[in-house]
């Protein structure tokens, strides 16, 4: 982990790391069997996993409450089902969101038998507890597929985004080679960017897929995509 003044950087390589066979995942934070005292969340944000499902694998159903949980689906296919009475396949570019409030059963699997499956598996914890359960997913317009930064995930539905239980805005930025995006974060808040695909400069600092970039630093930040094509997150939060 490399800290200046202004940035903190997470690299890809030192994430925790397990693979089942049926599931490769790479943790951002704390989870599971890996603990690690120094990276337990960032604010409200509690979970970044990068998962690879194999063909045919899945998480059964199990439970969850009290956290805003979403999935951002990178490659092949990922079919949902909940106690809610919720069924649903999602594809690459799409979100499914999740708050488990009060408690809900679900299950994850991919229903190919041929093709692996790669997600973002996120949760953040919500500003209130006890919340009445709820599903729904994210699908892009046709002009916000390949947008340079588009509102996915707010605290209250705005530009089309799926809304969450937190004061937390998560923008999907898709840049071009040499194209650049700015994020002004305003005081008191903190930022959180993973990068998906591609090799970037944030801020003066070079990095690649799988590693992140943390500030609580008021001001501007800037991506600018390096000679291929880049896929981050961007998280604002209280």
């Amino acid at each position: 982990m490399k800290t200046n003044t202004d940035l903190t950087i997470r690299r890809s390589d030192e994430r925790g790391h397990v693979n089942h066979g049926w599931l490769d995942s790479r943790f951002t934070f704390s989870f599971a069997d890996y603990y690690d005292p120094a990276h337990m969340g960032f604010r409200s944000l509690r979970v970044i996993n990068d998962d690879v499902v194999a063909p045919g694998g899945g998480f059964p159903t199990h439970p969850h409450r009290d956290m805003e949980i979403f999935s951002y689906l990178l490659e092949g296919q990922l079919a949902h089902k909940d106690s809610m009475g919720n069924s649903a396949v999602i594809s690459p570019g799409q979100i499914q969101v999740m708050s488990a409030g009060s408690g809900v059963t679900h299950s994850e699997f991919n229903p190919s038998s041929t093709e692996k499956a790669h997600l973002l598996q996120i949760w953040i914890i919500p500003d209130k507890r006890g919340l009445k359960p709820r599903y729904s997913e994210w699908t892009h317009t046709p002009e916000q597929e390949n947008a340079s930064k588009v509102l996915v995930i707010s605290d209250d539905g705005r530009e089309g985004s799926a809304t969450i239980s937190q004061d937390a805005a998560i923008w999907r930025l898709k840049l071009q080679p040499g194209e650049s995006s700015a994020h002004t974060l305003a005081p008191g808040r903190g930022l959180w960017l993973h990068l998906i695909h591609g090799k970037a400069n944030f801020n003066g600092e070079g990095i690649s897929p799988g590693d992140a970039v943390s500030s609580e630093r008021a001001g501007e930040f800037t991506l600018t995509a390096g000679d291929e094509a880049v896929e981050a997150l961007l998280f604002d939060l209280a």
